[in-house]
């Protein structure tokens, strides 16, 4: 069945949206930057007279953007101002269609119900006028006939521009770029398929299904799909709830962590959080993962499975700890940390039968966490806590993010 969906993709979203609110600093090179004296100063986006005049890049320190750029105009985050045009710009959308999935904050696909061939273009152009007339932002968008393709697509012209890519033109325009263009290629994937001798999203569609199978198992046949055109996936409708997938939060550490001890610290108050955010959604995790990323800004993360679904705070953080011991080896200090719990199900999915006789122990060990959920609710967050968090009060009185502000924060 013939689709036209579109992927709208704002450009430099929290930079735009500043220089639109202050015309004054619209012609100049702008970043919006984290809070550097509590070691959160990288740039979070720039607009293009920063990216393009002085090769600045989102996630470089703001004092390497500083020494590109002397005159760069530094800004903090305001989420809630981004948040205010994410949604006027989902407004303008939702005049087109009531299928728009959001994509993060900056992102959107639509899907046009009875527009087909010019007319899908005609409206994608509409699109990009009004929001550039009512909103003083650009976007990028792309046209195509699935979700995978139009998001390629809004990525190959930047900014303002607007690119279609038909079921005649895609073996054209999507078969030379490198395999990573593609959606869900993510850098050890991309290794892999590299190691393969498969390098581009053509020679991705090209190979042997059953070996790309064989090498990355049911993801690799999706991708597989998706490189030869064939993604089916429907565009959701406007404002459907969407099914929690994971919980998680990292934190940027106020000094670089160099020994065990400190990171335990760290693991603990992330472990806390996590179980006590899962919990609070009446939720449980089979997996849990931690991430690390050195001084260098180099970001690497591990994952188990839970031998049972938890969301036990001791469970947790020990899971953590084994996890990062396996992981990491010290060639560089810690700058940040994060715990992700994922494969989630409802808090009351029977546990298996436990033949040595830990069930009680565990039913135990939630009902202690219940119980400090109950004092931190009414009394505040520092009324209770484990004893490991008074040995370093630096570490231990770290504000965390949630992983999914976190996400926000870090949009292109």
């Amino acid at each position: 069945m013939e689709r036209t969906i579109l992927h709208i993709d704002a450009n430099s979203f929290f930079a735009s949206v500043e220089c639109a609110m202050d015309p004054s600093i619209a012609d100049k090179p702008v970043a919006v930057v984290g809070d550097a004296e509590k070691r959160h100063g990288i740039v979070l986006t720039a607009n293009y007279n920063a990216k393009l005049g002085y090769g600045i890049k989102t996630g470089e320190t703001v004092f390497s953007a500083q020494r590109k750029c002397p005159e760069l105009v530094t800004v903090k985050p305001n989420m809630r101002l981004y948040m205010h045009f994410s949604k006027l710009m989902r407004e303008i959308l939702h005049s087109y269609s009531d299928h728009i999935e959001p994509f993060g904050c900056d992102e959107n696909w639509v899907e046009l119900k009875g527009f087909f061939g010019r007319a899908g273009m005609e409206a994608a152009e509409s699109i990009r006028e009004r929001i550039k007339r009512e909103l003083g932002i650009t976007v990028s968008i792309g046209v195509s006939f699935n979700k995978v393709f139009a998001k390629l697509g809004s990525d190959m012209k930047k900014p303002d521009a607007v690119t279609e890519i038909t079921p005649d033109n895609f073996r054209e325009k999507v078969w030379p770029l490198p395999v990573e263009s593609l959606l869900y290629v993510g850098g050890k994937t991309k290794q892999k398929l590299n190691s393969c001798a498969v390098y581009t999203i053509g020679d991705l569609a090209k190979a042997d299904e059953y070996l790309i199978g064989a090498w990355l198992g049911k993801n690799g046949r999706m991708l597989y799909e998706f490189a030869n055109g064939r993604d089916t996936s429907p565009v959701k409708e406007y404002g459907s709830v969407r099914t929690v997938k994971s919980v998680g939060n990292s934190t940027t550490c106020p000094r670089d962590l160099k020994s065990l001890k400190e990171v335990k610290t760290v693991l603990m108050l992330l472990a806390q959080q996590v179980s006590e955010r899962l919990r609070d959604k009446g939720l449980k995790a089979g997996e849990i993962t931690v991430s690390v990323r050195d001084n260098s800004l180099r970001w690497t993360s591990h994952g188990t499975a839970a031998e049972l679904p938890t969301n036990i705070s001791s469970e947790i953080f020990g899971y953590a700890v084994r996890l990062f011991t396996e992981l990491y080896r010290w060639e560089r200090p810690i700058r940040s940390l994060g715990v992700s719990a994922g494969k989630l199900c409802e808090r009351d999915t029977a546990d298996q039968l436990d033949l040595f006789g830990d069930l009680q122990k565990r039913i135990k060990l939630e009902n202690i966490d219940r119980a400090a959920d109950m004092l931190k609710s009414r009394y505040g967050e520092r009324v209770i806590g484990s004893a490991r968090l008074l040995e370093d009060r630096e570490l231990s009185e770290i504000r965390l993010k949630d992983a999914s502000e976190k996400d926000k924060m870090m949009i292109r």
